[in-house]
């Protein structure tokens, strides 16, 4: 009985010791919306986003509190909360997906799942980076249109906001704990 209770918790203990869950509470999603050649860039960065990425299966889930954009100007993040993002009605963002293919080495992979902002989730695939070790990297860009996003550019901010966006995405992960 002392040998089968043993041999459970060691398999406990190796179990979390090799973790497949890897996570971060401080990735970085960055997204630029400048028509080329405006005076004021529309760019934004949030670096308190939360991920997990098992790296069993490739599942990937990344998800940012609209409100945790930051602008250079004031007035433009007020804009952007209130009259496009409506972060009161839409708090968040998110991305779950897969890389799909991940063998645990390091290299360039297809990313494909369900991206979602402003409430409106759609199909979305792209090339991410991955850097495996201790730390796991990820980073990548999407290419997003607004309106696909029920994101409408008035006229009058049409020399300013691109109707399309370049979501990056930087996320270094340890293991889950």
């Amino acid at each position: 009985m002392k040998k089968i209770g043993l041999t459970l918790i060691c398999l406990a203990f190796a179990a979390v010791g090799f973790s497949q869950k890897m996570m971060t509470r401080s990735g970085e999603i960055k997204f630029d919306a400048t028509v080329p050649g405006a005076m004021d860039p529309v760019v934004a960065v949030n670096n308190t986003v939360s991920s997990i990425f098992d790296k069993a299966t490739g599942d990937l889930v990344v998800q940012g509190l609209v409100k945790s954009f930051k602008f250079k100007s004031p007035l433009m993040e007020e804009h952007y909360n209130e009259n496009y993002m409506e972060s009161d009605k839409f708090p968040k963002t998110s991305f779950k997906g897969k890389v799909v293919g991940y063998d645990g080495k390091s290299g360039s992979y297809e990313v494909e799942g369900e991206l979602t902002i402003h409430g409106v989730a759609n199909k979305v695939k792209t090339k991410m980076s991955v850097s495996a070790g201790a730390k796991t990297s990820i980073s990548g860009t999407f290419v997003v249109k607004l309106n696909d996003y029920k994101l409408e550019v008035p006229a009058m901010a049409k020399k300013t906001l691109a109707e399309t966006a370049k979501i990056s995405v930087k996320l270094e992960l340890e293991n889950k704990q």
